[in-house]
């Protein structure tokens, strides 16, 4: 169950929006095995003052068109599937938005299966 919060800068059109999402989600369900239907986002548009990005860190030259996608999903996942979400949410808004790949950030964030609850005050994931 991942739970996908994207950040961005503020005046990016609708369509703009629900793509990322559509690449996160894809990319969810594609590489890191997230199951089908099981999606989960809040998508944020922040003002200028309000969303700050190094333009610089680590040597990667980010604009002011820089995506922050933080991923929330219970723990497992190998260094490997970890590395392929990021290829194919990188790669992905490239080919579906002219993105740069250098303006997409993205952070995982495990938890254990008990620490959901999808409703009715039950935590369905639990032993």
């Amino acid at each position: 169950m991942p739970l996908a919060r994207i950040d961005l800068a503020m005046g990016k059109p609708l369509d703009y929006r629900k793509t990322i999402g559509e690449v996160v989600y894809d990319a969810m369900v594609e590489t890191l095995k997230a199951p089908k239907d099981d999606r989960f986002q809040i998508i944020t548009e922040h003002a200028g003052d309000d969303f700050i990005v190094d333009p610089n860190y680590l040597g990667i030259q980010r604009s002011k068109d820089c995506v922050i996608v933080q991923l929330t999903l219970n723990e497992g996942r190998t260094v490997d599937q970890k590395r392929a979400f990021y290829k194919a949410v990188a790669t992905g808004l490239h080919q579906r938005l002219n993105l740069r790949p250098q303006d997409v950030f993205i952070s995982l964030v495990e938890v254990k299966k008990e620490n959901w609850s999808f409703g009715n005050g039950e935590a369905q994931y639990a032993p």
